[in-house]
């Protein structure tokens, strides 16, 4: 018989449950076309709150969601807070929402782990990192996520980029950052309409930014910096504490000071290493001193990454370098201005923002914009530069990492931006000398002498002095090189120098590198230099064309061919000339051998987006004659 009150309970619950279940949030189904479009992910909310409560502590609290549409927008679901003295992470929160809106469900505070951050390179680090990863393939779903953070200084604080990759829309996005009246807040922004909205709160003054309906950004090559591209608003303080130390960021001497002073008194050597500076260097010249102490350093030192102390930005003294025979590049940069300093060379250590790409700074905005540094010995027009943590550069030479950009000369007085050197395509060249003799099945025996300078040598020389000999063969063997080959033998001499240069000698065995046919050999002459993208114009461009430095290649190819075979086609010589470079190629067959001669003079700059099909077209062009073939056939 049925129980009334069941009966009566069993109806209140059918009649509550409905209206106490949530509604969906964030389905994917509302999100507008036409931010779906080419996008892996959409931003469906963030909220960026900066709160400096004082130049001692700023708090940054950030609410997200994101909707992962497939597989490569996967990346972004997924939490990474690092922490340390300086740094706390108060909380992280999340969950996991359907297509439809529905949760899923929620992070539980024991699956979010807790790993140490030292990497491969790092001997010592005192930050850590709370790791999250969603973990869910269900496409499309979306994650929501609430971070509180909290700066024990306000030494650097957090840009805002909502937009933060390629193929990655916004459908709306703010940042608030809130300062005391009488704090002076920095700011500088890109592609944004206008100015903050500025608002007085109770004892703060707050400044809002917001943006709505950001299509994603296509993928593009020779892209330049973020800011270049899409909306960003860097943040920096004017005057900040760190520990026990104060200073200001209002001007780039002013915060070369804040780091003179933070690692002063810190260049002191030990008497024994006193005595050996001026055992080595007493009445030698100032370039004799230079050469000759960077040469000790490289033989008495490493690098080894620490991340320890005042945020890493105060190195270890002299002492603890000389003592432990390694450092970080602040330490080693550090140890070599205090031992020319002992031989009575002025230097400076410099900070650097390091990057192959990594080439400007946002120079009218002095904030913390750097990874890495270096030192210099300033002089009248010819200052010397010195990679600290290389033990092997030359005296004077710096390398893609850290050449021709803006840098920070660190000193007590009159710290200022200079630009490193700026290797020109008449010093970055590689010249290539190829004999090679090519069998009736299409094999080939290919002797290779190779001489590059500058920027063009790093790849060899960094390879040189880091891999062993087998180490070097096996991985030429797998470089691709050709499509199929063996490599018989490889040699290689260093010609050290302000502008250095490697001798590369190698022999290779190409197995039907020529395709024969009947009568007929097909042959590409070009063997070892073609370019290798192939670059589509039917999207319209939207970022500046950014291309990197200026280069010279030259290859000579003489070909030995079978007895018997003449010319039946060959390619007609091609010379180019554009804003962007200058490319002349020219194949002749004569007495059985194919010569080959290629010239490419590459430049660099940044190009407006209008000149993306110019560039294209001209690159396109190298492409297609890099890959001409020419037919021989048998008599």
């Amino acid at each position: 018989m049925f129980n009334k009150s069941i009966g009566l309970a069993l109806l209140l619950m059918g009649y509550l449950l409905p209206s106490q279940a949530k509604d969906p949030e964030y389905p994917a189904s509302a999100i507008p076309a036409n931010l779906k479009e080419h996008a892996h992910v959409v931003k469906r909310m963030e909220e960026l709150t900066v709160r400096l409560v004082n130049p001692g502590e700023v708090r940054v609290t950030r609410h997200y969601v994101l909707t992962i549409l497939d597989a490569k927008g996967d990346k972004f679901a997924s939490i990474h807070e690092y922490y340390n003295k300086l740094r706390d992470v108060r909380s992280i929160k999340g969950r996991l929402l359907s297509a439809e809106g529905v949760e899923l469900s929620r992070i539980r505070q024991s699956d979010i782990s807790d790993v140490s951050g030292v990497g491969d390179e790092a001997l010592m680090s005192d930050n850590r990192y709370k790791i999250y990863r969603f973990g869910y393939s269900v496409y499309p779903y979306t994650i929501e996520v609430e971070t509180e953070v909290k700066y024990n200084h306000a030494f650097y604080l957090p840009d805002w980029t909502p937009q933060e990759d390629e193929n990655y829309a916004v459908e709306q996005a703010k940042l608030s950052v809130s300062v005391p009246f009488d704090y002076k807040l920095r700011y500088k922004s890109y592609h944004y309409n206008g100015e903050p909205v500025v608002a007085k709160e109770k004892e703060n003054q707050q400044y809002t930014w917001e943006v709505k309906g950001m299509v994603a950004l296509p993928e593009e090559d020779f892209i330049p910096e973020p800011y270049d591209r899409t909306t960003t608003v860097m943040l920096a303080p004017s005057n900040f504490e760190m520990q026990d130390f104060k200073g200001n960021m209002n001007s780039w001497e002013e915060l070369g000071h804040f780091i003179y002073t933070l690692n002063q008194g810190r260049d002191v050597l030990p008497d024994p290493v006193k005595k050996t500076v001026h055992d080595l260097t007493d009445g030698k010249s100032q370039k004799e001193k230079i050469d000759i102490l960077y040469r000790y350093l490289q033989q008495h030192t490493r690098y080894i990454l620490i991340v320890l102390g005042i945020g890493g930005w105060q190195t270890f003294d002299a002492n603890f370098v000389a003592a432990k025979g390694y450092g970080d590049c602040k330490a080693l940069s550090n140890y070599m201005v205090a031992l020319l300093k002992e031989a009575g060379v002025p230097a400076n250590y410099v900070l650097v923002q390091a990057g192959n790409t990594n080439l400007e700074l946002v120079e009218d905005f002095p904030s913390t914009q750097f990874n890495h540094m270096i030192a210099c010995v300033p002089g009248n027009g010819d200052t010397t530069w010195l990679e600290c943590t290389s033990n092997t550069l030359p005296a004077g030479y710096l390398s893609s990492f850290t050449a021709n950009r803006p840098v920070l000369v660190i000193a007590d007085q009159g710290s200022k931006l200079v630009r490193t050197p700026a290797y020109t395509m008449d010093q970055n060249v590689k010249v290539r000398r190829i004999s090679a003799t090519v069998s009736e099945t299409g094999d080939m025996l290919v002797k290779i002498n190779t001489h590059s300078t500058a920027l063009q040598q790093d790849y060899a020389h960094g390879m040189n002095h880091a891999l062993s000999h087998d180490k070097i063969m096996e991985w030429l063997r797998k470089d691709h090189l050709m499509p199929s080959y063996d490599v018989n033998k490889y040699e290689a001499k260093e010609i050290a120098g302000p502008v250095p240069a490697m001798d590369e000698e190698m022999e290779i065995n190409a197995h039907n590198y020529a395709t024969v046919s009947g009568k007929r050999m097909f042959l590409e002459p070009n063997l070892l230099s073609k370019a290798g993208t192939k670059l589509e114009t039917t999207a319209p461009r939207v970022s500046p064309v950014n291309v990197y430095s200026p280069y010279k290649n030259v290859d000579t190819v003489v070909i030995n061919i079978p007895p018997g075979y003449t010319s039946e086609s060959v390619p007609q010589p091609v010379i180019l000339k554009s804003n962007f470079g200058e490319y002349t190629a020219k194949i002749e067959v004569k007495d059985n051998q194919v010569i080959y001669i290629r010239s490419y003079c590459h430049k660099a700059g940044i190009f407006p987006a209008s000149e993306w099909i110019n560039f294209a077209a001209f690159n396109n062009v190298v492409y297609k004659a890099d890959r001409a073939k020419i037919v021989l056939v048998k008599q």
